[in-house]
């Protein structure tokens, strides 16, 4: 068995880009490396990222491009144009695409990982060349796939619904906190409050600035919470992505610069640190096709407010308090009964805990095996 897998967007710089897709490039390779060491893989990563990088078995090659791919002005011809000449050349059995896409014309079977069809249901988010590539692309590459893996039940059933898959060929590959989402020391806690100098009590929301993470929703809500408690300043996490100046636009309308804190892109180290430190974590997202954030913040025991729409649910469960994505009224009374109510925050710190641990990134790694075992050379 020979399978090639399209790693080029796992990044190892200081950016958006180093979020959801390229942490589960990241797990899913380090989880099959432990999980099989017979099969041969050929792993496509972008410029800078080698084998001594990534650290995975001798069973696993690691070929960096030459070009930057993590572009996708890059990266999409050399999925359309470049992989199939190189799956030829290295006689691959299967090939993985794990955001959306194979080559349109490939001259081996294909496994796609479909993460969510927001392109689909909020065109709107997007810029309009990455759209048009993603919606053509991704309903042909669904359509001759022998295997689609999505992250939730969510996402399973909107690709059975709006991209006409058969049920069959679907299969649920959940995401999960990585190892470090944990409930960190009290000593290593208090040291990172002193050297950030955070106050004694936070909100905090960390995604991409970009239209579907809905902070101006969010920043609504908090200039209600902001009157009664306005020693709870609200922190963002996160790198600009696109789209994002009605933001800062809603920040001066609503007067909230001396109470909104962006802190910028999180380093991977200190981000457990970041959702342990602080009192609520809320994540008003209108649409995700996991939603990696709540999970992480319950991991770290951390009570959670976040939109009851898209795949939210599954992953928090009972967990977490949920409100409709727009209703700014809504999660400013949750916020509100959080921040004032200790055993409430008690009470979802505990069930947090117990929710995240039933996600496995090795339950993952064990369907997508079972996937690339059931249709190499199908």
């Amino acid at each position: 068995m020979h399978i090639a897998i399209n790693a080029h967007l796992l990044a190892h710089t200081r950016s958006f880009r180093r979020a959801g897709v390229s942490h589960y490039i990241e797990q899913l390779l380090i989880h099959l490396g432990q999980l099989d060491h017979v099969g041969r893989y050929s792993v496509y990563t972008t410029r800078g990222l080698d084998q001594q990088a990534l650290g995975l078995p001798s069973n696993f090659r690691v070929l960096p491009s030459r070009w930057p791919t993590i572009n996708p002005r890059v990266r999409i011809p050399w999925e359309q144009l470049v992989a199939p000449l190189l799956l030829r050349q290295i006689r691959a059995d299967l090939f993985h695409g794990v955001l959306n896409i194979a080559p349109l014309v490939c001259p081996v079977p294909t496994v796609i990982t479909i993460h969510d069809l927001a392109f689909i249901r909020f065109p709107e988010t997007f810029r309009a060349y990455n759209r048009t590539y993603l919606d053509f692309a991704t309903r042909l590459s669904a359509r001759r796939a022998s295997a689609i893996l999505v992250v939730s039940e969510h996402t399973r059933r909107e690709v059975i619904g709006l991209l006409g898959v058969p049920s069959e060929r679907v299969v649920v590959t959940p995401n999960a906190a990585r190892a470090h989402f944990a409930p960190p020391s009290a000593a290593s806690l208090a040291a990172f409050r002193a050297r950030q100098g955070l106050p004694e009590r936070f909100v905090l929301c960390v995604g991409t600035l970009e239209p579907r993470k809905n902070l101006t929703t969010l920043l609504a809500a908090y200039a209600e919470v902001a009157q009664r408690f306005p020693d709870v300043p609200l922190l963002i996490g996160g790198g600009k992505g696109w789209l994002y100046d009605e933001i800062f636009r809603r920040l001066d309308q609503l007067k909230l610069r001396d109470h909104v804190r962006f802190v910028g892109y999180l380093e991977e180290d200190e981000l457990p640190l970041w959702y342990a430190a602080a009192t609520a974590f809320v994540f008003p997202s209108i649409y995700e096709g996991f939603g990696m954030p709540p999970l992480e913040a319950m991991a770290c025991g951390t009570p959670v407010i976040t939109s009851n729409s898209s795949s939210l649910p599954e992953v928090v469960g009972d967990a977490g308090l949920m409100v409709p994505p727009y209703d700014h009224y809504g999660f400013a009374e949750a916020l509100g009964r959080l921040l004032s109510d200790r055993e409430l925050a008690a009470e979802l710190r505990s069930r947090g805990l117990a929710r995240a641990r039933q996600f496995a990134w090795r339950t993952s790694a064990e369907r997508t095996l079972a996937a690339y075992r059931a249709h190499c050379g199908s």
